[in-house]
């Protein structure tokens, strides 16, 4: 399992000149369309730069899908799923969804802050209100929302990973069921690699001794890792555009 998380990103495979013009053709009648995927999120999924330790998962999964696909990561630092539309970033989001593209939405640890910071929501009322604005907008536009549960933070309690975000997971489940939209469970898949690495064996995972919550390149890219396992598992029109 930890030579599987620690490994690198799999190589893309091409199509060489030497097929019969004939192949070549069909390949070039079989490709699909071009698409975007735009993620929103707060800093466990945001872009960093180049000399910084710090990655979010959304910086590295680029290199999961093949050439038919566009990231475009719009996940900003410090943002929840209210203060993303407040200030102003889902609406420049949405003028850069066109039909056809993916949208892909994990919001909750900034949401699940103190109730008098400003970012904070509340699981059973505002931050479902959110998401159910989210998935509604990303279908009026004609492109197809996908929801990814929060991981875990890098915590323990009496030898048992941290528990704090269940009730903003379970929000995002009964939205998904309601909307019947795929709901990504990085939650649980976080939750269970984590469990299985120890207190001690996460260090790798995160960019420094004492933060539990931010990735190395490393945890980026076990945690994209993940998010794509599931994706393929849900046999959405999205997983066809993943490397094989």
């Amino acid at each position: 399992m930890i030579k599987r998380i620690f490994a690198a990103a799999a190589l893309t495979v091409s199509l060489t000149q030497t097929q019969p013009l004939s192949a070549r053709t069909e390949n070039s009648m079989n490709q699909k369309t071009k698409i975007n995927v735009i993620l929103v999120g707060d800093s466990t999924v945001a872009d960093y730069k180049p000399e910084l330790v710090i990655r979010g998962w959304g910086q590295v999964i680029p290199k999961f899908f093949n050439d038919d696909v566009k990231v475009i990561n719009q996940a900003i630092c410090g943002r929840s799923t209210k203060t993303f539309i407040q200030q102003g970033d889902w609406d420049k989001t949405l003028k850069l969804v066109k039909p056809g593209d993916y949208v892909l939405i994990q919001f909750g640890h900034n949401d699940s802050h103190a109730k008098d910071k400003p970012e904070s929501t509340d699981a059973a009322t505002n931050y479902t209100e959110f998401l159910r604005k989210y998935v509604d907008d990303v279908r009026a536009a004609k492109a197809t929302p996908i929801l990814i549960a929060p991981m875990h933070r890098g915590k323990f309690e009496k030898g048992k990973i941290s528990a704090e975000l269940q009730p903003y997971v379970d929000a995002m489940k009964k939205i998904a069921r309601e909307k019947d939209v795929v709901c990504i469970d990085l939650y649980i898949s976080s939750g269970s690699l984590m469990q299985e690495l120890g207190p001690d064996g996460i260090a790798p995972l995160f960019c420094a001794p004492d933060d539990r919550t931010h990735f190395s390149e490393t945890g980026a890219i076990a945690i994209a890792e993940l998010i794509v396992k599931d994706l393929s598992a849900a046999k959405t029109p999205l997983s066809s555009y993943l490397k094989k």
